[in-house]
Formats: structure tokens, sequence, C-alpha cells
């Protein structure tokens, strides 16, 4: 793996990969998964301490699809996420600070509070939104590309979702327009092998590569827990995508939690569940990048850099304000007499 790649990073703290990362590269990436993790891990004890507001539906499990997707991309690419969007708004270079203001609910937060875990955004750097309704992104990163190639960029949206929105319609309409148009446009399927609380398998009667080819569609999968292989295609299949034409990159993945935090998984058959560290992406990425000659102690320094700035966000966003009911409420309702506030 080392020297057969190019990795330079951006103001933005993302990475540009082009072929397989080299033993810098891969360490990089490594960090921006342990943040991810960690920033999960928090998020779970700050849901349980009653902190944070509604669901949040975690991506524990599957940080190297976002981290090896987002590699590939600049920053005026855009993404449209899911339910289970933390990782690709942290890999797509949310402010980590704004991100946790937004999910404590603060006015401070980078939607003011009102988005939460289901709709953070900031398009600043490209990230849509996340999005609660299954499948829903899709058609917002399809309009996205229709934009760029409308206004004559040589930008690429994404399409994030998992392999439970299969079952969806849009799903088909969009792979449809995007082949119709020639749209730049990558659909990115984190399959996990669940839909809810059902395997998949008990809902799509087809796969991925055979849906993608009825439309014409480059399909290509790569192991999603192995964040060097998901680097590696997703840096080939971006460049196709933005010489010109949609494609699919299917990421086989492992949720190693529920489908929402708190979820008991008594549907899930425990031997399965207790064989999921096996597929530990940040695991995988510590055992390829300690076989490079990267030492134990500087995975430990990524995990303290890690841990000091996750704290650091948690408390500023621990003092933010919280967000007031009046401005709130004039952003949706329309005043008496044909005004709006």
């Amino acid at each position: 793996m080392e020297g057969v790649a190019t990795v330079t990073t951006r103001p933005s703290g993302e990475l540009n990969v082009s072929g397989a990362p080299d033993a810098a590269g891969l360490l990089d990436l490594y960090g921006q998964m342990v943040l991810i993790r960690r920033c999960e891990e928090r998020l779970g004890a700050l849901f349980a301490d009653g902190e944070v507001p509604g669901f949040i539906h975690l991506s524990i499990g599957q940080e190297a699809v976002s981290v090896g997707v987002m590699s590939a991309l600049r920053r005026d690419d855009t993404i449209a996420s899911t339910h289970r969007g933390h990782g690709h708004a942290i890999a797509k270079g949310l402010p980590l600070e704004g991100f946790f203001l937004e999910l404590l609910a603060r006015d401070e937060g980078l939607c003011r509070g009102r988005g939460g875990s289901m709709h953070v955004a900031d398009t600043s750097v490209g990230m849509l939104g996340a999005n609660g309704i299954v499948g829903a992104g899709l058609p917002i990163a399809l309009g996205s590309a229709l934009a760029h190639q409308q206004l004559g960029r040589d930008a690429v949206a994404v399409a994030f979702f998992g392999d439970g929105a299969l079952a969806e319609g849009v799903v088909h309409e969009c792979f449809n327009l995007a082949r119709l148009w020639n749209l730049p446009l990558l659909f990115v399927c984190e399959n996990n092998g669940w839909s809810e609380f059902l395997p998949s398998s008990k809902q799509i009667a087809f796969k991925l590569g055979e849906l993608s080819a009825a439309f014409g569609l480059p399909h290509v999968a790569v192991d999603g827990n192995d964040v060097a292989a998901v680097a590696a295609a997703a840096a080939d299949v971006v460049g196709k995508v933005r010489a010109g034409g949609p494609a699919v990159l299917e990421c086989v993945t492992a949720r190693m939690r529920g489908h929402f935090e708190g979820d008991a998984q008594k549907y899930r058959n425990p031997d399965e569940i207790a064989r999921l560290a096996e597929r530990d992406p940040v695991g995988i990425a510590a055992r390829q990048l300690l076989k490079t000659g990267i030492d134990e102690a500087e995975l430990t320094e990524v995990a303290e850099t890690v841990e000091r700035r996750v704290e650091a966000a948690v408390a500023a966003a621990r003092g933010g304000r919280d967000p007031d009911f009046e401005a709130a409420k004039a952003g949706v309702y329309a005043r008496a007499g044909g005004g709006h506030g």
C-alpha cells in the first residue's frame, strides 16, 4: 500500500486521495474515523443523559464509508445524507463545535438548533443535509448534480443511502433521470444488510448491481469496512463521474449498533453481534497501519488529540443558548393579513 498514492490535505481538513493511500494518507483517514467514532460515542452518552433531544441513529461500524468517499471529494462537491448521517457530516468538514451545538439544540448550532441529528446541514462545505425520510436525499443530490451540470461546474454530487432504501420508488426514479440526463452524480449505497429491524434480503428481491445495470449505471462494489479500499474505489469512480456520467458505489459494511440509539436489537442473532468486532473499520485500519511501521504511540496520540477536540466541542455546546421560540415560529407560520415572519 505504501508509496502508491498522492494525498493532499485541504484547509477544510478533508483529504484528496488518488489511488490507494500510503501510510501517511491512511493515518489521516484513520484519524478521521477515530474522530467520527468518538463523536458518536459521546453523542450516545449525551443522549442517554437526556441532553440530545429526539432520536439519534449512530453510524458506528460504518465510518470507513464516510471517510473513504469524502477523501475523494472537494469542498465544492455536494452530498445529501441520511438519518444515519453524522459520519458523512463530520467527514465532509462540518465544524465540530457547530455540529454539537446543533445536536444539542442550541441557537448557535449550524441550523440554529432546529435541524438536529436527522437534518443537520452546512452548505458552506457542500453538506446539503441529513434526512429523516428513507431515500429522500437522492432527489436532493440529483437536483444538485443537475445544477452543477447546468452551471458548467465540474463538481459532483453524492447521494448516500442504505440498502433498505432500495425498496423506495424514488431510488429507481433517480437512477433513471441521472442516466437519462448523464448527470455528475455518484450514488453511494451503505449496504449494512439491514432495513430497520429486518434483514434487507427479506424486503429486496434484487441485487444492487442488477438494478444498476438495468439503468445502464456503472456499479462498483467494495469492502465498506476497509477505509483504504473505499478511498481507492472512490478516487477512481469519482474521477469518472466528474469526467461525465453517473455511477453507483456499493460499500458492504456493518451496523454495529441498533437501528436507533436505545434499540435492544432482540431481532438480531447474538452470535452475529458478537462477531461484529472483527469487522470494525477502526480496528482494521489500525492493524494495517501497524504493518506499515506506524507504532502504537502514534495511534494513541491520534486518540488523545481527538478526545481533546470532542470534549472542547461538547463543552461549547453545553454553554450554548436555547433557541428562541418566537424566532423559530416566525419561519413557520404566516402572519394574519397575509404577511410572513
